[in-house]
């Protein structure tokens, strides 16, 4: 059964409505260096690199896109080798094969309908194969037009240790979050999270004593 911080954050801390601005305020101006870690340069080589940093780092993404987007440049350049060849390029990254299969069938797609372009819209985002609505939700924030917030282990610890959710599911999670973040916030929010929980809010040893929103979470350590 879930665990549930709600109603001790509303005792201890207020309801939550009245304190996510200033948790989103002091975060922002704690990780003023927050965003995306993956490298890029252009749509496709974003939407490429959030689908290989599936069940990896973006670290290690990071390291493979290095060489392979001086090779793959254009959505033909993926479907010019063997599978094998691609598989081979993205090993690192793990879970090469369905990686592979889901680029080559993306840039089919893109090819097909989209002129060789990343597709504008959410809904043709999800269309892709291997893209599913984090990943969309990554690429169209990354683009200026975010349509929801992105929710990963991260964005799913804190927002539950903020009293901000209940919930476990991550598109119940997105769901809670979205009722409440302003909607120019989402594209930056998660990345406010994710850097406060690499930094900070460890899963297992959280630094409350050196967390600038302590006194705003129910789960805060710090008297």
């Amino acid at each position: 059964m879930a665990r549930s911080y709600v109603k001790e954050a509303r005792r201890k801390v207020g309801p939550r409505r009245a304190r996510i601005r200033p948790i989103i305020e002091r975060l922002a101006a704690f990780h003023a260096d927050a965003g995306i870690a993956l490298t890029f340069r252009n749509d496709l080589e974003l939407l490429v690199s959030v689908m290989l940093s599936a069940q990896t780092t973006d670290v290690n993404v990071n390291r493979v896109t290095e060489r392979l987007f001086e090779k793959y440049r254009r959505p033909e350049d993926y479907l010019a080798v063997p599978p094998e060849e691609l598989e081979r390029d993205i090993f690192q990254t793990g879970f090469f094969r369905q990686k592979a299969k889901s680029l080559r069938g993306t840039m089919t797609i893109l090819l097909e309908e989209f002129d060789g372009e990343v597709p504008e819209r959410f809904e043709d985002l999800l269309r892709l194969p291997g893209v599913a609505r984090k990943t969309a939700n990554v690429v169209s924030a990354e683009r200026g037009h975010a349509q929801g917030i992105v929710v990963d282990t991260h964005v799913r610890r804190l927002s539950q240790r903020l009293g901000l959710t209940k919930e476990e599911d991550p598109v119940k999670i997105e769901r809670d979050l979205m009722k409440i973040v302003p909607r120019a916030d989402w594209a930056r929010f998660p990345h406010l999270l994710i850097w406060h929980g690499r930094r900070i809010c460890d899963a297992r040893r959280p630094l409350c004593e050196e967390c600038v929103i302590h006194e705003l979470c129910p789960s805060s350590r710090v008297d």
